[in-house]
């Protein structure tokens, strides 16, 4: 079986929490779609992504390694229809645009800072390729 295309799903009106390991790009198309998380990392740098998920940038909970099916499903309700999970869907909102805003393309002051540091890193290879040329 081939992967599933993650960002197209993470994207979908439909979607409102993502159960997730905490991987680099899972935690960055999450942020990127405003979709909350429920994190149960594994190993790498799954358990740091977990953490600034939900202490940092309170966009997810952590899942214990041992959880239960019963408190998995408590942390579900709580994320999907609970106090706290309408608190997090907010700041999962403002990150979401706050991305959008950094890699919006354009010039001069309408474009994004991600882009346009992007540019710039560009314009340096270009410029030291052709000094060894």
């Amino acid at each position: 079986m081939s992967w599933c295309p993650q960002e197209n799903i993470l994207n979908h009106k439909l979607v409102g929490g993502f159960l997730t390991h905490s991987g680099w790009n899972s935690t960055v198309e999450s942020i990127c779609g405003g979709i909350l998380m429920l994190c149960w990392p594994f190993f790498a740098e799954q358990q740091t992504n977990c953490r600034y998920n939900f202490e940092e940038w309170g966009i997810g909970m952590e899942i214990e390694s041992d959880a239960k099916r019963d408190e998995i499903e408590s942390l579900v309700i709580e994320l999907m229809d609970g106090v706290k999970g309408g608190t997090m869907k907010k700041k999962a909102l403002l990150l979401k645009n706050m991305a959008l805003e950094a890699t919006t393309a354009g010039s001069g002051s309408g474009a994004g800072s991600s882009f346009v540091n992007f540019e710039k890193v560009v314009h340096h290879l270009l410029q030291t390729q052709s000094l060894t040329d």
